[in-house]
């Protein structure tokens, strides 16, 4: 295990700039989950830990050497791919002990790790089968086997659960959450699921066009997000976003939205006239059985119960909102509600810098 350190990291292609002065310091035994949409540049990242890409400018520290200018294979660390990439022509068995098997490691040492990583993985029953005959789950598991036996420094994730079916993500999120948790080894887990992220990291770094957003555990990151952009990148349902100008400032601001006057809890740093974006979350509104200061009279237009919640689309003045409730109600499609923001978990956005007020 070890700390691992990226300083002032830059990344190009030619002119173009992908990666713009990346810093983050990773603890010893830590789960760090970079995460953000598609382009955003964090494969590229942890292919430059990873030694797969060059480093244009900046430092990578692995424990106490930066390893810049190091091939993968002398940096310590296992890579476990979105395609697995195992060998098909080598049984399980083979495919674990591979690795260990080119740097000459003795024999016996080579089962035992194999013979540990399989009971840890559940894998023993599969290790004369070739890859053809194993599950997606199966597979992925296989390829987390390799990344075990080397014993690395640090595990490196890229997308592995993007090509598995739904309830299999679900339960292989838990399985390499657990899997940390016995290990304790340091690990960088790319995903562009912000769920994933959610819930399986100590903290999670959202990137955005190359740049970091936030740094933070996941429930920083979901209560106090520091732009909008984290805003509605972390929770699903998104938060709802409502553009307004700042009528009051004192103790209570009122916003004035095309939703009505919203009651946001204060003093914060805001002027009377300044253009802001109010966001709450749509489990955070409140239904209300009448009309009152600071509530917001919706239609609903579309219902979806889930089982253990409902979704509620609602549009006020051509705007949508959506709402969650756990508890049951009677709703039908073209109803009129009145909802109101929990005044606790209302956030205010400055709508020219997009930055958290």
């Amino acid at each position: 295990m070890a700390q691992v350190l990226v300083q002032d990291l830059y990344k190009s292609y030619g002119s173009t700039q992908v990666v713009h002065g990346i810093n983050i310091s990773i603890a010893d035994g830590e789960f760090l989950a970079l995460v953000g949409p598609s382009g955003c540049g964090k494969s590229t990242l942890l292919r430059m830990v990873a030694g797969l890409e060059a480093v244009s400018g900046g430092r990578i520290i692995i424990g106490k050497r930066v390893v810049n200018n190091l091939p993968p294979k002398d940096r310590d660390i296992a890579m476990v791919f979105q395609n697995y990439a195992l060998y098909p022509h080598m049984k399980v068995r083979d495919n674990l002990s591979f690795a260990l098997s080119l740097r000459r490691e003795d024999k016996s040492q080579i089962d035992a790790r194999v013979n540990n990583a399989a009971e840890i993985l559940g894998l023993e029953p599969f290790l004369d089968r070739y890859p053809r005959e194993l599950s997606g789950g199966q597979r992925q598991r296989v390829a987390m086997g390799r990344a075990i036996v080397r014993d690395p420094q640090v595990f490196l994730f890229d997308e592995p659960l993007s090509n598995l079916d739904a309830k299999l993500r679900v339960q292989m999120r838990t399985e390499i959450k657990e899997l940390h948790q016995r290990l304790k080894t340091t690990t960088i887990f790319v995903t562009h699921d912000q769920v994933e992220a959610m819930t399986m990291a100590d903290r999670i770094v959202v990137m955005h066009d190359g740049r970091i957003e936030q740094i933070g555990t996941p429930l920083e990151l979901y209560d106090t997000p520091a732009n909008l952009f984290v805003a509605s990148f972390i929770g699903s349902p998104s938060m709802n976003m409502v553009p307004g100008t700042l009528k009051t400032a004192g103790k209570v601001l009122e916003v004035e939205t095309d939703l009505g006057v919203l009651l946001v809890p204060g003093p914060r740093d805001a002027k009377k006239g300044q253009a802001v974006i109010v966001g709450f979350r749509p489990e955070h509104l409140k239904l209300l059985e009448k009309e009152k200061k600071g509530a917001i009279h919706s239609r609903i237009a579309v219902i979806e119960p889930t089982g253990s919640e409902t979704h509620v689309s609602l549009r006020t003045n051509d705007r949508e909102i959506v709402a969650v409730f756990r508890e049951r109600h009677d709703f039908k499609v073209a109803q009129d509600v009145y909802l109101q923001p929990d005044p606790k978990n209302i956030h205010l956005f400055d709508a020219k810098t997009e930055n958290r007020i």
